[in-house]
């Protein structure tokens, strides 16, 4: 992993050195905490910063056979402990981009070099701390060292947004943390605690929630909310897409029957997410935001685990359910009256590339570059096949040269090499077409599209105000 790790040709070296490497960071998706943002978190030690909420390395450490008091904490287990049980999973994941990540993440942030090993353990752990200790290594202070100019958090309508409002007056912090609006639980209709999550949107929103057109009214209040604070972006998980035709009123009996407790079928769920999911996209359009997709995520596999941990711990999957059908129905409906806004699309099937490949060229246009989006390859495929799979099925499809680039999808302020990571794979593949003779050895060209993907096409598709 030298200087030129990944880079397996001489125009993939100066493509990545010369033009990538420099390019700030647009992270669009990530789940950090905007609390641990403004109160510029610092971090006891390695474990702290390494471990806490990455499950990533928690499935990976489960694999190598840890017990789970020191995957996620529990009596017994120090943090040093866990520390140990990743460093004694670290080279069991050669193949894994983990080990790449790993090594990155001390490497980039703490300069240490030395691979991860049970045996390296001790000294690893000593030279982080010591540097954590002397400071410098705050939340606000990694995100200035990995050069991220925008972080989108992920945000429920019902949240305050208080910390993203008061870090836009922390002085010299040249990064802007806005919010993202993360509707899911409003259209979940048939999860628990849904009726509970209409009252507490009822509560922020300052108005009564008594039937569907008070719902409509609160959710498009949020939507004006988040626009106030600098929100763009809206994030929605469809773990399947749902489309049925419906009309409001069929909607808002739905709502109704929910509201009062009685159970609301699969298609009358259909129904009700149809509708909600195509008025808010309509705001969205109307107020100039990108609508994100997040497609075919299985949640929770383990009931057992679920109940001792809660959700998003390590135990989700990847869905198989059919896509196009229903997609293509839901984007379709809201072209049809001119409000289908800049629309990003990502499946974590990878089976389903060449599905969404192929739908967003059906609705690109309005002059808009890159108006829709295959997103960038997510959760499961942010592998060094998983990204290239990605790339090559947008330049087969579509355009790459209008890609907006990788994102973190990470809880971890240490996951920022992760772009390093995507650019140096970009180069490469962009290399090899030139070797090939399948692109023009023009670096001026080139340099140029790697830069846009690495940056420029996000800071000019998402309105940023950068």
């Amino acid at each position: 992993m030298d200087e030129n790790f990944l880079l397996n040709n001489e125009t993939a070296i100066t493509l990545y050195h010369d033009y990538a490497k420099a390019m700030p960071i647009i992270d669009y998706h990530c789940h950090l905490s905007p609390q641990e943002i403004f109160e510029n978190k610092s971090f006891k030690n390695i474990t702290e910063a390494w471990l806490y909420g990455d499950h990533y390395k928690w499935r990976a450490m489960r694999a190598n056979g840890a017990e789970e008091q020191y995957v996620t904490g529990g009596e017994g287990a120090s943090d040093y402990d866990r520390f140990l049980a990743y460093a004694k999973t670290v080279p069991n994941t050669i193949g894994n981009p983990l080990y790449h990540w790993s090594h990155l993440e001390l490497q980039r942030f703490f300069g240490v070099y030395d691979l991860i090993n049970e045996n390296n353990a001790p000294l690893i752990w000593d030279k982080v701390n010591a540097q954590l200790s002397a400071g410098g290594f705050s939340a606000r202070d990694l995100i200035a060292k990995s050069n991220v100019k925008v972080v989108c958090t992920t945000d429920d309508p019902t949240d305050s947004l208080e910390y993203h409002i008061q870090i836009k007056d922390i002085p010299d912090f040249d990064c802007k943390v806005l919010p993202s609006f993360r509707p899911d639980k409003g259209l979940e209709i048939n999860r628990n605690g849904f009726v509970q999550w209409v009252q507490k949107l009822a509560q922020v929103s300052g108005q009564s929630i008594g039937n569907y057109d008070d719902l409509l009214a609160a959710l498009e209040s949020r939507i004006h909310f988040f626009h106030s604070v600098g929100g763009r972006v809206s994030d929605h998980a469809l773990d399947y897409v749902a489309y049925a035709d419906t009309t409001k009123e069929e909607a808002a009996a739905i709502f109704a029957k929910a509201l009062g407790g009685a159970s609301v079928s699969l298609e009358e769920e259909m129904k009700y997410k149809t509708y909600t999911l195509t008025f808010m996209g309509k705001l969205y359009a109307k107020l100039g935001w990108a609508m994100q997709l997040h497609i075919s995520a299985h949640r929770n596999n383990n009931s057992r685990m679920f109940g001792k941990l809660g959700p998003d711990t390590g135990y989700d999957s990847i869905n198989d359910t059919n896509i196009a059908g229903p997609l293509a129905k839901l984007l379709d409906g809201l072209d049809r009256e001119d409000a289908l806004a800049k629309t990003i699309l990502y499946s974590l099937n990878p089976k389903d590339n060449y599905v969404l490949g192929t739908i967003i060229g059906s609705f690109q246009g309005g002059g808009v570059a890159g108006k829709i989006q295959l997103g960038s390859a997510w959760w499961f495929n942010d592998t060094k096949d998983g990204m290239l799979e990605q790339m090559n099925a947008l330049a087969n499809l579509g355009l790459l040269a209008r890609f907006v680039g990788m994102l973190t999808d990470s809880r971890s302020l240490l996951s920022y090499p992760r772009h390093e990571y995507f650019r140096r794979i970009l180069c490469n593949l962009i290399g090899e077409w030139v070797e090939n003779g399948e692109a023009p050895n023009d670096l001026e060209l080139l340099g140029t599209m790697v830069q846009n993907i690495s940056y420029t096409n996000a800071k000019e598709y998402f309105d940023f105000g950068l």
